[in-house]
């Protein structure tokens, strides 16, 4: 068990990547907060955990709110008796479009989502981390924080805030021994983002055509999963990592090479 008894948080938990992370994590025995807005699903993650002999439990919070992201960390005390690991894993993106087209209530929803949250959680975990000696987040940024493309501008620039803020705190919390690092994926056709990221639907001719096209730009030939992820925030929230911090991994098959 490479993350026995350590307890985890992770946001937007239920479905989708985060989902993918949150059973792996709890394959190797951690006990996992599970967290999203969306209660239902949330609690078919925990229900599907612990029928799987795993450990979980759900919390259900906006990561855009300050109340609410300090009531999660609490709840990973309160529940757990610690908090080891923070995986900031919430994300949105608007519609794939020309850069003039994102509305600006688009925008402040994307760094709401994808870098207030980074903030607050941050601002939370933190004191949480010292008092125990230490701590480690993992980010869920993107590989389009690392190879930008039209379409996307607003979002891949909320990424690669996402992806410098977390080497500036790397730097800044070391001396805690608090670990800061990311994770790049590339697309995956199989979250419930998929569409805005395709700027249409994936499935169907046209959506065929606009997988083809991107699959065309991966040199292994074939896109991310959520246990590709789920791999990599294994290795990073594990003991294996302890000396890792600052750094970037790119879970996209060679694309950003």
């Amino acid at each position: 068990m490479r993350v026995s008894n350590k307890s985890i948080i992770v946001t937007g938990a239920g479905g989708g990547i985060g989902e993918g992370i949150a059973r792996r994590l709890a394959a190797e025995g951690a006990k996992v907060i599970v967290n999203d807005i969306n209660s239902a699903l949330g609690e078919k993650v925990v229900a599907d955990i612990m029928a799987a002999g795993g450990t979980a439990s759900f919390f259900k919070a906006d990561v855009t709110k300050t109340a609410e992201m300090k009531a999660l960390v609490d709840t990973a005390v309160q529940r757990h008796g610690k908090l080891d690991v923070m995986v900031n894993n919430a994300g949105w993106t608007h519609l794939n479009q020309p850069a003039l087209e994102t509305t600006e209530e688009e925008f402040d929803r994307c760094y709401a989502i994808n870098v207030k949250s980074i903030y607050l959680s941050t601002l939370h975990a933190v004191p949480v981390f010292r008092a125990g000696g230490g701590g480690s987040f993992i980010n869920i940024a993107s590989t389009a924080g690392v190879r930008p493309r039209p379409g996307l501008s607003w979002y891949n620039g909320s990424k690669g805030a996402v992806i410098t803020t977390s080497k500036s705190l790397a730097a800044e919390f070391g001396p805690d021994n608090i670990r800061v690092n990311c994770i790049n994926p590339v697309f995956n056709p199989d979250t419930a983002l998929s569409t805005q990221f395709a700027g249409g639907s994936v499935t169907g001719p046209d959506g065929e055509a606009r997988r083809a096209k991107f699959l065309t730009s991966i040199p292994l030939g074939r896109f991310s999963t959520a246990l590709d992820v789920a791999n990599a925030a294994l290795y990073l929230a594990s003991d294996e990592a302890a000396f890792i911090s600052g750094v970037c991994i790119e879970v996209d098959g060679g694309r950003c090479v």
